[in-house]
């Protein structure tokens, strides 16, 4: 387990090395996002994503987000996404918004039981852009075992994940603080699934007929 800053863009250059190196040889990272530190490993590796739900505490039902550096990776990971998620990445991207799509079929991965879909993300930080501009779609998911509060600093992502990780990036404090909004686009009715970051009245600003998160019955 290491820890690395990357605080200053003009001295986190050794730092990304380490988690490029990592993420090649098929070990975990904890990165700062936008929202909250994240666990990642290279999407397409099934190896990695298995050590990423392990050292979590989450099984296969619960597939990790991917993370993306721009918004043209969005497209060569999905297919038939409606009009309004373009609509919506162009005006939350980067930013605290997951989409989730209906995903490539022709795509060599396995994220877990996703029942052909993925959930992604273009996150609002400069460290971890650069990395992803580097390794390409990272499966990311929030630093903490399932059921933990978020982590909002890598010293409390060290605390709940330990050595499971193989390098943590120190970024600080994260800005926001409050996990992503998640959207289901795979239809062309599209729902909030998790309010977040983003509002339902700023989404709704720009998708009118967006619907809110069904709440179970009584």
């Amino acid at each position: 387990m290491s820890l690395f800053d990357c605080t200053d863009a003009q001295t986190w250059g050794p730092s990304l090395d380490e988690a490029v190196n990592a993420i090649n040889r098929g070990t975990l990272i904890v990165l700062p996002t936008d929202t909250v530190y994240g666990i990642g490993t290279d999407a397409f590796s099934a190896s990695g994503v298995s050590a990423l739900l392990a050292a979590k505490g989450r099984s296969r039902q619960s597939p990790p987000p991917v993370l993306v550096p721009d918004h043209r990776t969005l497209a060569a990971l999905t297919i038939n996404a409606p009009a309004a998620v373009t609509a919506l990445t162009e005006k939350f991207w980067p930013g605290g918004l997951t989409i989730i799509c209906q995903a490539q079929p022709a795509l060599t991965w396995d994220l877990g039981e996703t029942q052909g879909t993925v959930a992604v993300r273009m996150p609002d930080h400069p460290a971890a852009l650069a990395l992803l501009r580097r390794t390409g779609p990272l499966a990311v998911s929030s630093a903490n075992l399932t059921g933990a509060a978020p982590a909002k600093t890598v010293a409390e992502a060290q605390a709940q994940l330990t050595d499971s990780v193989g390098v943590y990036l120190d970024g600080g404090p994260v800005p926001g603080g409050v996990p992503s909004t998640i959207v289901d686009a795979t239809s062309e009715e599209l729902t909030v699934l998790r309010p977040g970051a983003i509002s339902f009245e700023e989404l709704q600003a720009v998708v009118p007929d967006i619907k809110p998160k069904q709440e179970p019955p009584a």
